[in-house]
């Protein structure tokens, strides 16, 4: 346990997440100076102080040292000082002065004071600094189209959020990569549908999503495919008077359906949606034990012009461990399948940072993708989400996580660039050791368009299905609709879902 205690509030997420960052999975207790709190049983690793001065403060630090300082004068307006105390004990210390009650103004550098407090005490550097979200790359955007130069955008993340100059300049070529993806679209005019499948063959040690084993829910299945596809009719409508500019079916995984219950959606998604301008259509068909020959001709027959075969790790020991119910050699054997039957873009996922992984099993991974030569390649760090199995037994399995490392990430992004790849969309998730990131690489031309759409929240996303979130894009803000994740109450309230749908609906029509 963590304690953090401060005499000001504005910065309890920042400091959250810093600390998150350098000792992940740490329980962090906050106590707000003045106030009464529940007195903890736990002793902690260490305390986090933080005092804000405004010019009549005196550090309260009782009969301990402050870095050689046993009675501190009064805190000056604006400053802030950090200390990191162990048994009552300073044992590092940073200072900053700034006008702190303007956080928009203030934040990067009471982050930057921050990590080196942390670092210093830590012996530690983290490549990202001080740079915490989900989306690293936007800073480098509004830079980008700000006019900077790569060199100027990358130093400003070197100083300003002390990053690695190799994260600058990854975040820069994504940038520029996006403007470029993106400059052909009208967003106001275009839309792009999400399909959600919450079906596998099996559960994965690390899944968060909404996925159902298929044969625990079987009976399920078709009473779901038409409560779907009543949600489809309904976008159908809604944004008829729209282009649709790109569709992904995603899950869980679409391809556990039968070859015919899969046909019968994507059909009806051609007959009710106006596809004359449909970019891309991407099926994740990411398991080979949800696959067939049958699967594989119906999807480039119908067209599908994007799948997903993802190994996660062509490691059979860790496929094992994991819950997948095949091997790496069945991967190999569908992936030259599907390019026999002529599918030309298709995409591998993989996963740093799994149970008992190391460099060598990394390496190992990266060279079968090499050798196989697909058209993309998606990089995931390891994220520990709550209610994945993997978190919910963290007990068992504690010992054999190391986390992604920045070493495992640049292996892939060699391989990435080996095979003619590109990065072209990065974000991060909650969760990750190390407060690592997820990349996207692609050969030029066979980049996932729909991607780059979500991460950049620029049109409206509609999604349909069990745990799926619709975005509508507006102005100054997004607006979110959740769908229901469990199976039955999605079945039993999709007219509520839609209702859902339809008051957002109405909220952007009347604003616009």
């Amino acid at each position: 346990m963590i304690l953090l205690q401060y005499n000001f509030d504005l910065y309890e997420s920042d400091f959250r997440q810093m600390i998150q960052a350098f000792f992940f999975g740490e329980r962090i207790v906050t106590e707000m100076k003045g106030k009464v709190v529940k007195e903890e049983q736990e002793a902690p690793l260490f305390v986090f102080d933080a005092w804000f001065g405004d010019g009549t403060d005196r550090l309260d630090v009782e009969d301990t040292e402050m870095a050689g300082q046993s009675d501190p004068a009064s805190l000056e307006p604006g400053e802030i000082i950090m200390r990191i105390l162990v048994d009552g004990v300073c044992q590092a210390q940073e200072r900053v002065i700034c006008r702190y009650r303007n956080r928009k103004e203030s934040r990067n550098q009471v982050k930057a004071a921050t990590y080196h407090l942390l670092s210093g005490y830590s012996g530690r550097t983290l490549p990202w600094g001080s740079m915490t979200g989900v989306r690293p790359t936007k800073f480098a955007t509004s830079m980008a189209e700000a006019g900077y130069s790569d060199e100027e955008i990358i130093r400003e993340y070197e100083t300003t959020y002390l990053t690695t100059r190799q994260k600058g300049e990854i975040c820069c070529l994504v940038a520029r990569r996006e403007q470029a993806l993106l400059s052909p679209f009208h967003y106001t005019e275009e839309y792009c549908l999400y399909i959600g499948i919450p079906f596998c063959p099996t559960r994965c040690l690390y899944c968060s999503f909404a996925s159902y084993p298929m044969d625990a829910c079987s009976d399920l299945v078709e009473p779901y495919l038409q409560a779907l596809t009543k949600e489809l009719d309904y976008a159908a409508q809604a944004y008829r008077n729209k282009r649709l500019a790109a569709i992904y079916m995603g899950g869980g995984t679409p391809t556990a359906l039968s070859v015919d219950q899969l046909a019968r959606i994507i059909e009806h998604v051609y007959e009710i949606f106006d596809t004359t301008y449909v970019r891309e259509f991407t099926v994740e068909a990411g398991r080979p034990d949800s696959l067939s020959e049958d699967k594989l001709h119906m999807l480039h027959e119908h067209p599908v012009t994007r799948i997903s075969i993802n190994p996660q790790t062509m490691n059979d020991a860790t496929l094992t461990l994991i819950g997948r119910a095949h091997t790496s050699g069945q991967i190999i054997e569908t992936y030259r399948m599907a390019r026999r039957i002529g599918l030309d873009n298709i995409n591998m996922d993989m996963i740093v940072g799994l149970p008992k992984e190391t460099l060598t099993e990394i390496r190992h991974t990266l060279d079968s993708i090499r050798e196989l030569r697909p058209d993309s390649l998606t990089v995931h760090s390891l994220a520990l989400k709550r209610s994945a199995e993997l978190n919910i037994q963290m007990q068992k399995y504690r010992d054999s996580i190391t986390g992604s490392t920045d070493e495992m990430l640049t292996a892939a992004d060699m391989t990435a660039k080996a095979l003619g790849m590109e990065p072209y969309y990065l974000y991060r998730q909650k969760n990750i050791p190390g407060n690592l990131e997820n990349v996207g690489y692609a050969v030029p031309g066979k980049e996932c368009l729909y991607n780059v759409l979500i991460m950049e929240e620029k049109m409206d996303i509609i999604a349909v299905g069990a745990g799926t979130s619709t975005k509508m894009v507006y102005p100054d803000a997004v607006g979110r609709i959740e769908n229901v994740k469990n199976l039955d109450e999605y079945i039993r309230r999709v007219d509520e879902m839609i209702a859902r749908k339809e008051a957002e609906f109405r909220k952007k029509q009347i604003r616009r």
